[in-house]
């Protein structure tokens, strides 16, 4: 998995509330591997039904094409547990979504993947979305290490992310990775139990016992 530390990008401005993961990537984008999720990405929204580009979606404008920072509405990722909805995103390039709320199942998805969901305030999350869409350059920057969201008009805001979360991302960890670290710690304690609770584990098939 990728490391997140900093990330400075061009952010898009997508305030809808529940955006759901039939929405980011349709269903049946996912029954074929030589699709590109990242093309697919919010199809039904970037696309016409004959397949031109809606000049007036925000990705398909000029100044959000090469977005890596999506801001969205509450209940973001919200509906089925489909991973390919973080799949579809990073593969379109974004690294991180800011909104006041997230699906539990998509954010836990998204810190497994490398893509830092950001939780703020309505409030908040809106002034960053009005300052993108005032300023000549939209581009955010997100600081891990530090927590800090800074909008194009220089206001830094703090986001809080659970320790165990922030240092996968930040150590580019899945959560396999993450427990392995704690390997030797899992050894002793399986050690401890085999000695003090022998009859818990199935005798040894080369020890000639059972």
């Amino acid at each position: 998995m990728e490391k997140f530390t900093t990330l400075s990008g061009i952010a898009a401005p997508l305030m809808r509330a529940n955006i759901d993961t039939g929405a980011i990537i349709a269903p049946i984008y996912m029954l074929s591997r030589s699709i590109d999720l990242g093309q697919k990405l919010f199809a039904s929204w970037r696309y016409h039904p004959d397949g031109v580009e809606k000049a007036d979606f925000v990705l398909n404008q000029p100044r959000y094409r090469n977005s890596q920072i999506l801001i969205a509405g509450p209940n973001f990722g919200c509906g089925s547990s489909r991973e390919g909805a973080v799949w579809a995103l990073m593969r379109f390039g974004i690294r991180c979504v800011i909104a006041p709320g997230f699906g539990e199942i998509f954010f836990s998805n998204a810190c497994q993947n490398g893509l830092l969901p950001v939780k703020l305030t309505e409030a908040e999350t809106r002034r960053i979305a009005d300052a993108v869409a005032a300023a000549p350059e939209p581009r955010v920057t997100i600081d891990l290490v530090r927590s800090i969201v800074t909008s194009p008009d220089g206001e830094e805001i703090s986001f809080a992310l659970a320790e165990d979360r922030r240092t996968s991302l930040l150590e580019g960890l899945d959560e396999t990775s993450l427990i392995l670290r704690h390997e030797d710690e899992i050894d002793a304690f399986q050690a401890r139990l085999r000695a003090e609770q022998p009859w818990v584990f199935r005798p040894d098939p080369g020890s000639g016992n059972g």
